[in-house]
């Protein structure tokens, strides 16, 4: 019997293309099928079950900024291009999938001159530039909302699978939400991510001090702050009575994540993918620079839903994140409901629907779920 040819993985090197990239990964092994990562020189900080094949790395930049800026971006994607054929063709693979950000367009543009089976995973409710440049060159669109911007609502080449979520993140997924009882002790989790945590330690602390005294007592809270910051939001927190955990990085959010009554925090595509897996409330404000405002899209989507409240990030204010904060934690009833509308709307299996399209692609992989609930 001939030996599995692998499955090529491309994706930039930050956690949430990676993160997608991984849980598949992880599926692929549990049903026997090699695979290899192509990425950019970030890519190979990461572990899990990436780490357990080589990764190779190509050459990538953003064409952004001024001309010249431009200019030499696409000199080094043409340099990543001729990387990533010469790759391809050491690899032989049966097929390649590309999860966004620029340092995969090599590689999907390298797949499809020696046509290959292609396929692209979307994370987010708006296709990425990245994939936007390369979609004209895949055989299948796998996508995390029903509705994503750019992808025509008749374009036959896409199936809604779901973002998927790292294996620790999955494993929550039977854990129950209780919503905090009456003078009970409320967890709240804020975790505003490499672009957000500046503006959450100065208005997060002021909402908070802001409530009224009955309702500070209860609040038991974990915060992620910059390390800058970090002195200045202690302080602000100890003077109010608040019992708070602050770092810059917590390596074990996923369990917060599940002990929180309520999460405060951006609209990343992991970020509402883990929340959504989880089945948590959460109050979430997009990152307004974020390319094409997909974090708008992704917590609107949400919201749509029933499991979230989104404030403009032009809104974000203490007044307004006050008020949120006493409404929601004044009715448990209402918590709980959005708790159910966001554990509805998660998709525990995406890694698996997202490997069946790969089979489909390839032929020669059996379907096979995870084990995770669905």
């Amino acid at each position: 019997m001939a030996a599995l040819r692998p499955v090529v993985l491309a994706a930039g090197g930050t956690g949430g293309h990676i993160f997608p990239a991984e849980a598949l990964a992880g599926e692929l092994q549990a049903r026997g099928m090699p695979f290899a990562l192509l990425t950019d020189d970030r890519g190979r900080q990461w572990q899990g079950a990436l780490a357990v094949r080589p990764v190779h790395c190509i050459h990538a930049a953003s064409p952004s900024g001024s001309v010249g800026q431009k200019l030499s971006a696409l000199l080094v994607l043409a340099r990543g291009l001729l990387e990533a054929w010469w790759a391809l063709g050491r690899i032989g693979p049966s097929a390649v999938v590309g999860f966004g950000g620029y340092a995969s367009v090599p590689t999907m543009i390298a797949a499809r001159l020696r046509r290959l089976p292609a396929m692209l995973h979307e994370q987010n409710a708006v296709l990425g530039k990245a994939n936007r440049l390369v979609l004209g060159g895949v055989g299948r669109v796998a996508t995390s909302y029903e509705n994503t911007r750019f992808i025509a609502r008749d374009d036959g080449r896409a199936r809604l699978v779901g973002n998927p979520v790292r294996d620790q993140v999955r494993a929550l997924r039977e854990q129950p939400y209780r919503p905090p009882g009456e003078g009970r002790v409320v967890d709240i989790v804020v975790f505003g991510g490499s672009q957000g945590a500046a503006s959450f330690g100065q208005v997060v602390p002021e909402a908070i001090l802001s409530l009224p005294q009955a309702l500070r007592a209860r609040i038991r809270l974990v915060q992620q702050c910059r390390q800058e910051d970090f002195d200045k939001v202690r302080q602000r927190y100890t003077r109010g009575g608040i019992v708070v955990e602050l770092a810059p990085f917590f390596a074990d959010l996923p369990r917060r994540l599940a002990a929180a009554h309520l999460v405060i925090g951006r609209a990343g595509a992991s970020t509402v993918a883990e929340l959504a897996t989880i089945g948590r409330p959460s109050i979430l404000i997009p990152y307004p620079h974020a390319a094409d405002d997909h974090q708008t899209a992704n917590a609107r989507a949400f919201e749509a839903a029933g499991a979230c409240v989104v404030i403009p990030h032009g809104e974000f204010d203490a007044v307004v994140l006050a008020g949120h904060l006493a409404s929601l934690l004044a009715a448990p009833q209402r918590l709980a409901a959005m708790a159910a509308a966001a554990h509805a709307a998660g998709r525990p299996d995406a890694a698996a629907r997202l490997a069946d399209l790969v089979g489909e692609m390839t032929g020669a992989m059996p379907k096979q779920a995870t084990g995770a609930a669905a």
